[in-house]
C-alpha cells in the first residue's frame, strides 16, 4: 500500500477541485445521489396527502448524508483490499490522497447522526429509522458482517437500497402500503444481479483479495445463470406496482428497462465474459433509471 502521505504531496499547491473529487470518491457520492433520488421517487409515486417541497428536499439531504457516511466507512474499513484491485486503487485512502486516519470515523459517524436526527425532527421517526437501517446495513451488516465470509453477501446486504425506498414513503405515509413494499422489494431483488455482473467482469479481482462473491465460489457460468434468474424475478416484481395503482406510462418503463436488462442477461448466460459481466451491470443501471425515470413521469402524467 502507498504512504498516505510523501514529501511530494506536502509540497503540492492546495487543489481545491482535486479535493472535492477525492472527497466524493470517498463518500460515494454518485451512490449517494441514487439513494436520495430512490427515495424522493418513491415519495412522488406513494398514494397520500402531498409533501412541501421543503421536506422532499430534507429527505433528499438527509439520505444523501446517511448514504455517503455509510461510503466512507466502507472505504475505511476496506483499504486493504481496495489496495490490491484494480477498480479500486485510486480510491484516495489507497493513493494517500486523504489520510487514512480514525478521525475520519468522527466524520462519518456525525454525518450519519446529523443526517437521522434531522430526518426525525423534520420528517418523521419512522423515516428516520429507515434512513438508519440503510446505512447500518450497507457499513456494518454488508461491509463488515458478510462480504468477507460468504458468497451471499450482496444478497442480504441488498436490503441497505431496500430502505432508502421505504424512507420515501414513510414521509407520505408512515403505514406503508403495497406499492413502497413492493419497490422497496424490487431494490433488494436488483442488487444481486447488478453486483454479480460486475463480479463477473471482475473476477479475479475478487478472488486474489478472497472476497467470496458468487462468480469466485461457483465460477462464471454458474453466477451468470444466477444473474438471469434474479433479473427475471426482478422484472416480474417491477411490473406489479401496475395492479396496485400506477399507470400504463409507469408499465412501460418496467418492461422497456427490464426486457433490455434480462437480454443482456441472456447473452450474459451465453458467453459469462468479462466484456458481458460489464455490459449486463451497465444494463441494470439503465434498468433502474429507466424504472424511477417512467414512475416520476407516470406520477405526473397520468396519476
Amino acid at each position: 500500500m502507498s504512504r498516505l502521505f510523501t514529501d511530494a504531496t506536502l509540497t503540492q499547491p492546495f487543489d481545491g477541485s482535486m479535493l472535492l473529487k477525492q472527497l466524493s470518491n470517498l463518500f460515494k457520492f454518485r451512490i449517494g445521489v441514487v439513494m436520495a433520488l430512490t427515495s424522493v421517487v418513491t415519495l412522488v409515486v406513494t398514494p397520500g396527502q402531498a409533501v412541501p417541497a421543503w421536506q422532499v428536499l430534507v429527505l433528499a439531504i438527509t439520505v444523501l448524508l446517511a448514504a455517503s457516511s455509510a461510503g466512507a466507512f466502507n472505504q475505511y474499513y476496506e483499504t486493504d483490499i481496495d489496495a490490491r484491485m484494480r477498480r479500486t486503487v485510486d480510491r484516495p485512502f489507497v493513493t494517500g490522497a486523504l489520510p487514512h486516519k480514525r478521525w475520519w470515523l468522527l466524520v462519518m459517524a456525525a454525518m450519519l447522526l446529523l443526517g437521522v436526527g434531522t430526518a426525525a425532527w423534520l420528517l418523521n421517526g419512522v423515516a428516520a429509522l429507515y434512513i438508519f437501517l440503510g446505512a447500518f446495513f450497507y457499513a456494518v451488516v454488508y461491509t463488515v458482517w458478510l462480504k468477507r465470509r460468504t458468497s451471499m453477501n450482496i444478497v442480504i446486504g441488498g436490503a441497505a437500497g431496500s430502505f432508502a425506498v421505504l424512507a420515501g414513503a414513510a414521509v407520505v405515509d408512515p403505514h406503508l402500503g403495497p406499492v413502497p413494499v413492493i419497490l422497496a422489494t424490487v431494490l433488494f431483488l436488483w442488487t444481486p444481479p447488478h453486483f454479480w455482473s460486475l463480479a463477473i467482469a471482475r473476477h479475479k479481482d475478487y478472488e486474489a483479495v478472497g472476497v467470496p462473491m458468487l462468480p469466485v465460489k461457483v465460477g462464471n457460468a454458474t453466477a451468470a445463470r444466477a444473474v438471469l434468474s434474479n433479473t427475471l424475478l426482478l422484472v416480474g416484481m417491477s411490473v406489479l406496482p401496475f395492479f396496485f395503482g400506477l399507470g400504463w406510462l409507469y408499465l412501460a418503463g418496467a418492461l422497456m428497462g427490464g426486457g433490455y436488462f434480462i437480454y443482456r442477461s441472456l447473452l450474459l448466460v451465453r458467453d459469462a465474459s468479462a466484456k458481458n459481466g460489464m455490459r449486463a451491470f451497465f444494463a441494470s443501471l439503465v434498468q433502474l433509471v429507466v424504472l424511477l425515470v417512467f414512475a416520476v413521469l407516470d406520477a405526473q402524467l397520468v396519476g
